[in-house]
């Protein structure tokens, strides 16, 4: 394969990537923790974009409980959207990857 072959495959790759990018822009996954008391939403570029804690849990002696239901909800969250982004991968096509596939 020339070198020439391998540029315009990292440039369609780069394209791909980048298409991804913007049809994942609108996505979102939410999880809860402690019974619904701790809800943490996690967006297309995987940072957090919310984070709701039900007043209950606010008092200083449920700080460990909060604190694990946060953990909790974000790990659930990040698997979450982990499956959206490889949805998105295959509905796309062309991410032949390997280790990328479902």
């Amino acid at each position: 394969m020339s070198v020439f072959s391998k540029l315009k495959q990292f440039k369609d790759l780069r394209d791909q990537g980048k298409r991804l990018q913007g049809a994942l822009s609108g996505e979102s996954a939410t999880e809860t923790a402690a019974f619904g008391k701790v809800s943490v939403t996690v967006d297309g570029s995987l940072n957090i974009s919310e984070i709701k804690i039900d007043d209950e849990l606010m008092a200083p002696d449920k700080k460990d409980k909060v604190q694990g239901a946060i953990k909790d909800a974000h790990n659930n969250a990040m698997k979450k959207m982990q499956r959206v982004i490889s949805a998105k991968m295959q509905q796309m096509g062309g991410f032949d990857l390997p280790g990328m596939k479902q």
